[in-house]
């Protein structure tokens, strides 16, 4: 943790296409080797795909999904008296939207489909129907504060 000052938070712009400063979070995440053109036109290329596979409006699954996939709680580490426990703490609101995008691309770029944008279409689509890798991910980080329960005094 810095000691001398805080970090500032950088303000986002948001996308041109959807207005919106999340699809800039998850293109940037998205992105390999500073190559954000490629990582754009996968990112649009899926919610059309998306779009044509449910009949929906593609951003608004996108967004469902992201929101299915947010973590309430999740354990850190905290030493006590020579002892390691898991101590569940709730999740602040940047870093779970942080968290359900990353783990949203990981569960994508794990799946055995041929083309990346199959595959994050794939992902967001069974995330917004509360399924998939990502959505497992969620309910693996859950079970296991819910199993440390026992430490939450140890909160600082």
């Amino acid at each position: 943790m810095a000691r001398r000052r805080v970090a500032k938070k950088r303000v986002v712009i948001p996308d041109p296409v959807f207005k919106d400063a999340v699809v800039t979070k998850f293109i940037n995440a998205l992105m390999l080797d500073g190559r954000k053109s490629v990582a754009e036109r996968l990112f649009y290329e899926t919610i059309e795909i998306i779009g044509q596979r449910t009949g929906e409006d593609g951003i608004e699954v996108f967004r469902k999904a992201v929101e299915n996939v947010k973590p309430t709680l999740e354990v850190k580490s905290r030493r006590v008296g020579g002892a390691t426990y898991q101590v569940p703490v709730e999740v602040r609101p940047l870093r779970r939207q942080a968290l359900s995008i990353k783990w949203l691309i990981t569960a994508a770029r794990a799946k055995k489909e041929r083309t990346m944008v199959e595959r994050l279409a794939g992902e967001i689509m069974d995330a917004a129907t509360n399924k998939g890798t990502s959505i497992k991910k969620k309910e693996d980080t859950h079970r296991m504060a819910e199993a440390n329960r026992a430490f939450a005094h140890f909160r600082w």
